[in-house]
Order: structure tokens, then C-alpha cells, then sequence
């Protein structure tokens, strides 16, 4: 059983920045997709970013292209969102997800329209104008 646990949520001024981690425990990095969603309370969670493990490839939103950016540190295994330029509509309940990729699949088989198996339970993340 995997569990995620992110950290490093917390309220900055609007052009500042926040780097988030997710520890992951119960399985290694491997054969995985790994992402970050975000939800607002009333509205749709939404994918932000999301990345293939063993890299080659990785998804980011259009309204956080350029200014968000996924990673993963195999040797501690934690997945990382650093987040720069932020603005006030990045407000939200920011999570971490994974899920298996199917042995022999390509790693943009990793899609936000894929059934995430893996949930944290979040860290929030306000920006204030």
C-alpha cells in the first residue's frame, strides 16, 4: 500500500514561491506515474503537473506552464512541485497522487484522465494579492 504525505504548503504574497514534497512510503518510484492536483473548495480538482517515473516525460497545465515544475528525487523517494511566480487564482488544496503504469506502456501513458489510485491528504497553499 503506498502512502503519500505532502509538505511545504503555506500562504505567500502574490509573486513568491513554494516548493512542495511528497514523501512516498510502501513502494518505490518505479513503473509509476506521479502528479499534483488542485482543488478549490466548490470547483473540480484539477491536474497541475504530472511526470512519468525513470523521467523522459512530464505534463504541466497550461496555467502554471513556465512558472511550475514537477520533479522526482529517486534516492529519497519524493516527488516535488516547485512553484514560482505565484498568483492569487494558485489558491487551492494542492495533492499529491500516483498511480501504476502498465509494464511496457510508454511513459505519456501517464495522463491526468487516468484513474489515480494513490492519494495524500494535501497541504494548502494560499496566495495572497
Amino acid at each position: 500500500q503506498v502512502q503519500l504525505v505532502e509538505s511545504g504548503g503555506g500562504s505567500v504574497q502574490a509573486g513568491g514561491s513554494l516548493r512542495l514534497s511528497c514523501a512516498a512510503s510502501g513502494a518505490t518510484f518505479s513503473w509509476m506515474c506521479l502528479g499534483w492536483f488542485r482543488q478549490v473548495p466548490g470547483k473540480e480538482r484539477e491536474a497541475v503537473a504530472i511526470m512519468s517515473t525513470g523521467g523522459g516525460y512530464n505534463w504541466h497545465a497550461d496555467s502554471v506552464e513556465g512558472r511550475f515544475t514537477i520533479s522526482q528525487d529517486n534516492a529519497k523517494n519524493t516527488l516535488a512541485l516547485q512553484m514560482n511566480s505565484l498568483q492569487p487564482e494558485d489558491t487551492a488544496m494542492y495533492y499529491c497522487a500516483a498511480t501504476t503504469r502498465p509494464y511496457g506502456t510508454t511513459p505519456a501513458w501517464c495522463t491526468p484522465g487516468r484513474s489515480w489510485t494513490y492519494w495524500g491528504r494535501g497541504t494548502q497553499v494560499t496566495v495572497h494579492s
